[in-house]
């Protein structure tokens, strides 16, 4: 029913919509903490609605969370959200989502074979395997594995994606990037893209690997608003000390720099934007997807423009 709602608000959109006569509800589901993000994505939502004049229903921002801290629920009040707490024996929306299949897709291999299919929206699994390489075998067990979560459907010899929303929340089961976090390191800068221009100039001086990702990555390859009070990047466990020697300060008052140990090749296909050394796109789709919820719009909005990049 939303469809042609949410095309106008992209890339902001809620996990749920109803309505009732007086009134249309978005709400946001967060299966932990939620953040002032959400505050903020859900005040913008409502903002949209009302100036683009969609409906003369009030719109009614509505955050279901396990638990909120007292400063955010306090300011989610004062800006008339609605806050729901869950309790924290429900179960998360992923695991009613998706059910993991005994073959991964995130694997390097399996992963490969999902990001050619994105690229090339719809082709045929020999296509898959002879473009990236791997046997048909794995193509066919990838795809079949696909097939069977409802990910992918098959039209003759032809296979196509058929919901993003449960890849991208297939991912964040399976590699969640809170698992690959190994550091968070504060350092002085007041924005994030100038601090990424220096470390990426500075590392590769030192002939030292790293990869941009994320929020960072994906802000950049989509073209919008990029974080500015965090940046994100994988750095070899080894060179840690020397990130932290040359980059990071006691002081708390500037960014933080969440650091990921690789858990494969990442620094192999890298670009470069804006002078800044990030992913390549098959590998930030995979990380923003591991962020789960809190990155699903930049997900899907890098997802639109997939085939260019």
């Amino acid at each position: 029913m939303f469809d042609h709602i949410w095309e106008q608000v992209q890339p902001t959109q809620p996990d749920i919509a109803f309505m009732d006569d007086d009134a249309l509800y978005f709400v946001e589901i967060k299966s932990k903490i939620a953040s002032i993000d959400t505050i903020a994505r859900m005040q913008l939502l409502r903002e949209l609605w009302q100036r683009r004049g969609h409906d003369r229903r009030e719109a009614v921002p509505v955050i279901a969370a396990k638990t909120i801290r007292p400063r955010e629920e306090q300011l989610a009040r004062e800006l008339g959200i609605r806050v729901i707490k869950l309790p924290w024996t429900l179960g998360s929306n992923l695991d009613q989502e998706y059910k993991p299949a005994k073959s991964r897709i995130t694997s390097e291999k399996s992963w490969k074979i999902v990001h050619r299919l994105l690229k090339e929206k719809s082709t045929s699994i020999r296509q898959l395997a002879l473009q990236e390489n791997v046997s048909y075998g794995w193509a066919h067990k990838t795809i079949r594995g696909l097939i069977n979560q409802g990910i992918v459907k098959k039209d003759d010899s032809y296979v196509q994606i058929s919901d993003v929303k449960k890849l991208l929340n297939g991912v964040a089961w399976e590699r969640p990037m809170k698992n690959l976090n190994v550091a968070e390191v504060h350092m002085q800068y007041s924005a994030s893209i100038p601090a990424a221009r220096d470390i990426s100039s500075m590392l590769s001086e030192l002939n030292v690997p790293v990869a941009f990702t994320g929020y960072t990555a994906g802000g950049l390859y989509t073209g919008y608003a990029v974080r500015q009070d965090a940046i994100y990047l994988y750095l070899a466990k080894k060179h840690l000390d020397l990130f932290r020697q040359l980059f990071e300060e006691s002081s708390e008052t500037g960014i933080r720099a969440f650091i990921y140990a690789p858990d494969r090749d990442v620094f192999t296909d890298t670009q470069k934007k804006e002078g800044i050394i990030v992913a390549s796109p098959a590998q930030a789709l995979l990380d923003l997807a591991g962020y789960g919820y809190s990155a699903m719009d930049l997900a899907k909005a890098m997802l639109e423009m997939y085939a260019t990049l």
